[in-house]
């Protein structure tokens, strides 16, 4: 066990409330039989410790979280060449057959000019369901988001998933529901988890829905897993992630190892699109790290990632980013 020196973690419960802990935290390499832990790792699941105990924590409501002043950011325009670059090399690879589906991250950057970016945790955490709030605080860098996407929820032997995959604004809702590509690429994801799950138990998959967010919807599809016996959650974590909305069809290593090279070469946070999760109270319920803002001292970054297939096309993956990211920003009236 080692001590870190982490500010805060926060974390949104299914009941509306958040669960906020406190530093100095210890970092430990297996999740905790009782208490609360959090679960903090990057893209890559590379971390050895990635559990993370506070000192002390505590529940509040939202409206109880402190009331944020929301810092000034001057943003700059996210690089399209170098966005096309890698969005070319992903369509022949598609063409060559090593993909049927990747998922390459654009960042727009910004610079503090004033105020305090932690604030933005407290902003996050005033956002209402069906969103899940998060966000993790050290000294001087952090994140903070409010994701539409549960990684898994994990109460004994029940396990709660979803598919989400497929986008639009919400004006569009009418086409989304008919779009070819849009179903073709949720159902990309959807059918990709049902065949990792198959192997755990008894499976339910509910109809295809679309979630709506506000300025933008979603496809959804929710599916729940009676486990044929105890499953460890760091298995569940390796077995799950990254979700088939935000990795690689095919997962294989060669996949992966792309994937991540893209990431960094477009200057993707490392821990953006991982998991973040919490166990409390004999539950562990984790999220996809998205739709949220990261940064490291007054350099600031809002990435967002799109699902491509051999069907996807430059300008409208670009408006999808765009999208994504303006939805972030209007989620907090960050200006």
């Amino acid at each position: 066990m080692t001590e870190t020196t982490e500010d805060i973690a926060l974390f949104g419960l299914p009941d509306g409330r958040r669960l906020i802990g406190y530093g100095p935290f210890a970092s430990v390499a297996c999740r905790p039989t009782d208490g609360v832990a959090f679960y903090l790792n990057d893209f890559g699941l590379r971390k050895s410790h990635p559990w993370l105990i506070p000192q002390r924590w505590e529940i509040l409501d939202a409206h109880e979280c402190p009331t944020p002043v929301l810092p000034q950011i001057a943003w700059q325009a996210p690089d399209a060449g170098a966005f096309a670059q890698v969005f070319q090399e992903i369509s022949l690879a598609i063409r060559r057959g090593v993909f049927e589906k990747t998922v390459p991250v654009s960042v727009e950057f910004g610079q503090l000019t004033s105020g305090d970016l932690s604030q933005l945790a407290w902003a996050f955490a005033r956002v209402p369901a069906p969103k899940i709030t998060y966000a993790w605080l050290q000294q001087g860098s952090g994140f903070a988001g409010a994701t539409p996407e549960l990684l898994f929820d994990l109460r004994g032997r029940t396990l709660h998933t979803m598919a989400l995959a497929g986008t639009a604004r919400s004006e569009e809702r009418e086409i989304l529901a008919v779009d070819e590509k849009e179903i073709r690429e949720h159902e990309y994801v959807a059918q990709n988890l049902m065949s990792k799950l198959a192997d755990l138990g008894s499976l339910i998959r509910h109809e295809r829905s679309i979630l709506d967010l506000g300025p933008i919807v979603h496809f959804q599809t929710l599916i729940e897993v009676a486990l044929a016996e105890d499953v460890s959650v760091e298995s569940l974590l390796r077995k799950l992630h990254p979700t088939p909305a935000l990795g690689p069809l095919p997962r294989t290593q060669e996949t992966m190892d792309l994937l991540l090279r893209w990431r960094e070469s477009l200057g993707c946070p490392p821990a953006f699109g991982a998991p973040f999760g919490l166990w409390h109270d004999g539950v562990f319920r984790a999220v996809v790290a998205i739709r949220g803002i990261w940064w490291e001292n007054d350099r600031v970054m809002l990435p967002a990632g799109c699902g491509v297939i051999e069907a996807s096309r430059m300008v409208n993956e670009w408006r999808e980013l765009r999208l994504k990211r303006e939805a972030v920003k209007s989620a907090i009236s960050l200006t």
